[in-house]
């Protein structure tokens, strides 16, 4: 049981990617994720994660343990000192003569909809045993909008069973490994059961890469644990997130309804398990810009930053334009109050839950050897290097 609590999850923690080779010609498809998030200071940290992840037949295990448990990874991201940004970005690959070769999101602080993206991964495809892992490295390295200029920590977690093909013409991993270290880009590598010719390239990626090599089983090692409080966690996640009202351009507006029905997909068919962890990040300092999104007029009113009466009519959220002004601020206020109880809710719950949690992880007999912790430990010391402090543990 050791190693199996909430194993790949935080394996799929760190999967990011490299700018700056020529493009491999093979079939890519890249999905970009709504724009215009909330903006952070221009100087404020940022944890960019790109995970770059093997979507052939073999790791339909491996996916529904990723799918279960990023949130948990995203929430023990976010508890770095200083707080920082999290944007996490996705790399699906399979092989040329498959439906694709590589699928493209790109990095975002929406995370809802980069869930809802990889709601939709499927394992299939594969044939051969080698897969295109170099042009998926390559493709994570040149199609992801990197952070620059401000304190950031950038790194890749590679996760598959096969090995790459060496006999296409293309950019092999030595060479875009070179890339990734001069861009200070972290690569991990994370081994999906034990193919005996995975493990030396993969071995040899992170060592390229500088990072860490892990070996998990073909299911990713995944024991999530149900709480008595998850359930009811979910349920008042939900309800903040209809309290949030956008406003601003059509654009503006539009941009957000796409995230609005991201959430509304997960809410319909994600577990209740991940939807409590998702609850969870969101209540932490560095799951606000997810909860929120941009133009949120809730928050923006509360926090004085936006003055109602001084809004464009056109600007105004749908639901307000047929209210008299002094109907509109009650109607906000309402919301305000609404969704503050409902956080005060959630804040309660999670105590318990997290305590239900501790003692899960006691009966199993620790964490001190499993592999997410491997991984924070991994996480702890490359974030390090970039100014992070992580003192906490992994997220449950």
């Amino acid at each position: 049981m050791k190693n199996k609590i909430i194993g790949i999850a935080l394996a799929l923690i760190t999967v990011s990617a490299i700018i700056g080779y020529p493009k491999l010609m093979a079939k890519t498809v890249t999905v970009l994720p709504p724009d215009g998030m909330v903006t952070s200071v221009e100087h404020s940290p940022v944890v960019d994660v790109v995970f770059v992840l093997d979507t052939t037949g073999s790791m339909s295990g491996l996916i529904q343990t990723a799918k279960e448990k990023i949130w948990s990874i995203a929430t023990t991201m976010a508890s770095a000192q200083p707080t920082p940004e999290i944007r996490i970005g996705l790399v699906a690959y399979r092989d040329r003569g498959d439906q694709y070769v590589t699928k493209l999101t790109n990095l975002s602080s929406d995370l809802d909809s980069i869930y809802a993206t990889l709601m939709d991964f499927r394992a299939d495809g594969g044939g051969d045993t080698p897969e295109s892992v170099n042009q998926a490295l390559h493709d994570a390295v040149n199609g992801m909008s990197w952070t620059e200029g401000r304190q950031a920590y950038k790194a890749i977690f590679l996760v598959g069973d096969a090995p790459p093909h060496r006999n296409y013409n293309e950019i092999q991993y030595p060479e875009i490994l070179a890339a990734a270290k001069e861009m200070g880009i972290v690569v991990n590598t994370i081994q999906s059961g034990d193919m005996d010719a995975t493990i030396e390239p993969w071995t040899q990626i992170a060592g390229l890469g500088s990072g860490h090599f892990f070996q998990v089983e073909q299911t990713g090692n995944g024991v999530a644990f149900t709480t008595p409080y998850d359930a009811k966690i979910a349920d008042l996640s939900a309800k903040i997130d209809k309290t949030r009202l956008y406003f601003g351009s059509e654009d503006d507006k539009d941009k957000m309804a796409a995230k609005v029905r991201a959430t509304d997909k997960l809410h319909a068919s994600a577990s209740v398990e991940s939807r409590a962890r998702r609850a969870a990040f969101n209540a932490s300092a560095g799951g606000r810009t997810n909860l929120l999104g941009k133009n949120e007029l809730v928050d923006a009113v509360a926090s004085g930053d936006v003055e109602m009466t001084d809004m464009p009519e056109n600007e105004l959220p749908a639901v307000l334009k047929p209210m008299a002004p002094a109907e509109q601020k009650k109607y906000v206020v309402r919301l305000a109050e609404e969704r503050s109880e409902l956080q005060r809710q959630i804040v309660g719950l999670s105590t318990s839950r997290d305590e239900f949690l501790a003692r899960k992880v006691e009966e199993a007999g620790g964490m001190a050897d499993s592999l997410d912790m491997q991984i924070y430990e991994a996480v702890k010391e490359q974030a390090g290097n970039a100014g992070f402090e992580y003192e906490s543990g992994p997220a449950l």
